[in-house]
């Protein structure tokens, strides 16, 4: 790529993003597009907009966004995504403060060097950037020292900001903890690995001695966890034909006009996908179904409640200092008996989960790990085709015919800025979900610490082959013929052609805030298809809130993808710190864009009070080691006889996460007695506790009859 290209690539990714915001301004000021632009605040109760359509201005969005508080956040989005924002301000705090004498100091020292004469960062064909990158400083140079002081203040500033955000997300979950409402998860806990049962005794009756036994004064009851894939199914099934008939009366009721005031009734076909079998009258078929599936789901459910009883139970207590002291306690001389842990959201238990058993969880996360480095090992060959196929010219090499194409200057501009940046991204689209199943075969019990562990999963998998990868995949093919000369000379070339990748990063982050947040502000994609949906397919209200539901901010991909750019960011901050105020860009002009659609469009799905911090902050250490293992093996090729005192940075760094994760993780990991013996406004409603837990598929009016008895004991 030439100097023109990266030109062309950073002009036309800002024209986009310009385009995108004129967009969002006009579109997001129409009242039709309110669900589209404000679900989060519809949902709420709230007015779409403060102060009506006539005070706005385009711009007042950002205000609203730098204005806003982080309780704000918290009232209207929850604590994860006050964490979320705490994350991007600390790396943006990072990249700032850096910035601050990386730009000023290393760059006039890189520019009035000379080294480029003998190297370039860019395969000899980007040398008006290379002056401005480590590349430029001839070898064994005392100019090397600037760059090797720069190392260490990186990493202090770090230090220091990941230990004040470490400190604050602590006490923001603390405070969200303590809060006076009641939240049925904090007088809970989930015991997985319960013994089998002895002879002449229920499953009931076992859970509800044992703990009777430990805590005499506050066990309230217990909950059975059962097999309810099939009572599942048949409520899906009942909840299909209850919005089938909702929609069969809308259009009855639309069908009624002045010259046919009694209507025409639909009707439909009982066969395959409504296209065969005989012709019925909508409304009564639907009705009759829905009688049929009711009595099929109340049968289903008393036969899972009797007869799927598994071995794992929620126990609640009236207390939720007990509850918090349970989570927390040895029960059993066993570890892979009795297991107890903190019960999460009713909506983020993962049930099928919580009757494997302790080993066959262990097993099942070794085989996922070896899955996943199998993943992460055949993922990079195509990854490093990738890479070094989609350069222009690369591909002229092994596809002649496309020359003609290549000779149209405008076109082969676009070509060179864009293909191999959008091939990789549309390359990794294809992973998450992968993730996410596999993580959820290890017999995680929640669906957040799932979300957690897939995320973990795609940090590794991109740092591996999207940074690793695109680095080594662009070095050997482009240095093959040297390699099979002298096979000797394979990490100094690597290390070496480090900076040569500085140029591709940069156009990437670059894509990614330009158009991907262009994109993400003004939700073009979820307008289009909104429209559409309520034009052609939506007949009732509840099928139009389905059609705008926003859903969360999507922090299993999110998260990663930001993590790379972290990764990115630092590795290359010394060696070409020109990457250094794209990567504040990017999470500045992310953390605005984020904020806004954290107040006003996407609604959390579940609420786990800060625990992805420390997942974040443990990988953001992982980007600075990389860097600073990266900087000690570049200093090497750079021939600077001192590189060995840049040694001590890792250990450093391994050292202080050592420190952050005695002091911080434990109140993460458990809850802590002080926060949950702060004093509540109200008592609890144990009933509404107990209830909350209940599958919806397992809910009935019926939950005190003789036949619920045995999976669900009384006070």
């Amino acid at each position: 790529m030439d100097f023109s290209s990266f030109l062309t690539s950073l002009g036309t990714s800002f024209i986009i993003f310009v385009v995108l915001m004129i967009v969002f301004a006009f579109l997001s000021s129409r009242p039709g597009n309110n669900v589209v632009y404000y679900p989060n605040r519809i949902l709420k109760g709230l007015e779409p907009l403060e102060g009506g359509y006539k005070s706005r201005n385009p711009f007042t969005w950002i205000k609203e966004a730098l204005t806003s508080s982080e309780r704000d956040v918290v009232a209207m989005s929850g604590v994860d995504t006050a964490v979320y924002f705490v994350f991007l301000g600390t790396v943006l705090g990072i990249l700032v403060f850096s910035g601050m004498i990386l730009l000023p100091v290393l760059l006039p020292v890189a520019v009035t060097d000379d080294g480029w004469k003998s190297q370039t960062t860019s395969n000899g064909t980007f040398s008006e950037l290379d002056k401005l990158s480590m590349a430029n400083i001839t070898q064994k140079s005392n100019r090397l020292w600037a760059f090797f002081i720069c190392c260490y203040w990186v990493s202090i500033v770090s230090f220091i900001l990941l230990w004040r955000a470490y400190k604050h997300v602590s006490w923001l979950r603390g405070e969200a903890l303590k809060a006076p409402d009641v939240k049925p998860e904090q007088f809970a806990v989930v015991v997985r690995d319960i013994p089998a049962v002895a002879e002449g005794q229920t499953r009931k009756d076992q859970v509800d001695s044992y703990f009777k036994t430990i805590y005499p004064d506050t066990f309230y009851r217990s909950m059975i966890v059962t097999d309810h894939k099939k009572a599942d199914k048949i409520w899906e099934e009942l909840e299909g034909y209850k919005k089938k008939l909702a929609r069969a009366e809308a259009v009855f009721e639309k069908s009624k006009t002045d010259a046919n005031p009694e209507g025409t009734r639909p009707t439909n076909r009982t066969g395959l996908l409504g296209i065969c079998g005989s012709k019925v009258d909508s409304i009564e078929y639907y009705n009759e179904q829905i009688n049929e599936t009711i009595t099929k789901l109340e049968a289903e459910q008393k036969v899972t409640l009797k007869d799927k009883q598994q071995n794992a139970a929620i126990i609640f207590f009236s207390s939720r200092v007990v509850a918090a002291s349970a989570a927390q306690s040895l029960h059993a001389q066993m570890v892979d008996t009795w297991s107890v842990l903190a019960a999460p959201e009713p909506r983020q238990l993962l049930w099928p989960n919580l009757k494997i058993k302790y080993f066959q969880r262990e097993v099942r996360q070794y085989v996922v790990y070896f899955i996943v480095a199998l993943t992460i090992l055949f993922y990079m060959i195509p990854i490093a085709f990738i890479s070094a196929f989609t350069t222009l010219q690369n591909l002229v090499k092994l596809l002649p015919f496309i020359k003609p194409v290549v000779r149209i200057t405008v076109l082969r501009t676009v070509l060179e800025a864009y293909l191999p940046q959008i091939a990789l991204i549309v390359f990794l689209a294809l992973l998450p979900k992968l993730l996410l199943i596999l993580s959820k075969m290890e017999g995680i019990p929640t669906e957040s610490h799932a979300i957690r562990a897939a995320s973990g999963k795609y940090f590794y998998f991109t740092v591996l082959n999207v940074f690793i990868g695109v680095t080594l995949g662009g070095t050997l093919f482009g240095t093959l013929k040297t390699l099979e000369n002298s096979p000797n000379k394979l990490v100094s070339l690597l290390a070496s052609s480090l900076p040569g990748n500085a140029t591709f990063f940069l156009t990437y982050v670059a894509l990614k805030f330009f158009v991907g947040y262009g994109l993400e502000l003004s939700r073009l994609v979820p307008l289009i298809i909104f429209h559409l949906k309520r034009k052609y397919l939506c007949k009732t209200d509840a099928e139009l809130r389905e059609a705008w539901a926003p859903g969360d901010l999507g922090y299993g991909t999110r998260v990663p993808g930001d993590m790379l750019i972290v990764t990115i960011v630092f590795c290359y901050s010394v060696i070409a710190p020109l990457i250094v105020p794209f990567g504040a860009l990017y999470f500045g002009l992310g953390w605005l864009i984020l904020r806004n659609q954290a107040l006003k469009v996407y609604v959390p799905s579940y609420e786990s009070y800060g625990r992805m911090w420390p997942h974040i902050h443990n990988r953001i250490l992982a980007s600075l080691i990389l860097y600073q293992v990266t900087m000690l093996g570049y200093f090497g090729v750079q021939k600077f006889y001192y590189a060995p005192f840049l040694i001590p940075l890792p250990l450093l760094s391994i050292l202080f996460g050592f420190v952050c994760a005695k002091k911080f993780y434990p109140a993460f990991e458990r809850p802590t007695l002080e926060v949950a013996a702060n004093t509540m406004n109200v008592a609890p409603n144990m009933d509404l506790v107990f209830r909350a837990f209940i599958p919806p598929s397992l809910s009935s009016e019926k939950i005190d009859e003789e036949d619920f008895e045995d999976a669900r004991s009384h006070v």
